[in-house]
């Protein structure tokens, strides 16, 4: 049966999101702990992160990389906090949180955001990432 996150990324599940390509996709947390926490996964279904083959995984940082930057230039923030946790969902992923000090990256405090905010975050997200493609 597909994750969560698998069914997210094929469209059967709606989700803010923010970039996509062959192999990854990225999208915003429904609770989020800043407004523009941006959730990075591969397509490809692996449970745990480090169990993902080297290429995957190396492209997945690299796509998350390029999500990041794309996220610190449409959400005010000084720098964006990286996680990785994996114990909510069977589907590797990395958390990308904005941040302007450490409390901002804090999972016990989570929120959740009206939509036409989160869907402004997704789409000011898009527009930078399509810059960094």
């Amino acid at each position: 049966m597909a994750t969560l996150f698998s069914r997210i990324a094929a469209g059967e599940i709606p989700s803010y999101k923010v970039a996509e390509t062959d192999r990854y996709f990225a999208f915003l947390d429904i609770n989020p702990v800043q407004p523009g926490h941006v959730l990075v996964i591969p397509k490809n279904e692996t449970d745990y992160i480090f169990d993902i083959e080297d290429d995957e995984y190396a492209g997945l940082q690299l796509f998350a990389k390029k999500v990041a930057r794309a996220l610190r230039r449409a959400v005010p923030c000084r720098k964006v906090g990286v996680a990785v946790i994996g114990l909510e969902v069977p589907h590797a992923h990395i958390h990308l949180v904005p941040m302007s000090k450490e409390g901002d990256l804090d999972f016990t405090k989570k929120t959740t955001l009206p939509d036409a905010e989160m869907k402004s975050i997704a789409d000011a997200i898009a527009a930078e990432f399509a810059k960094e493609v």
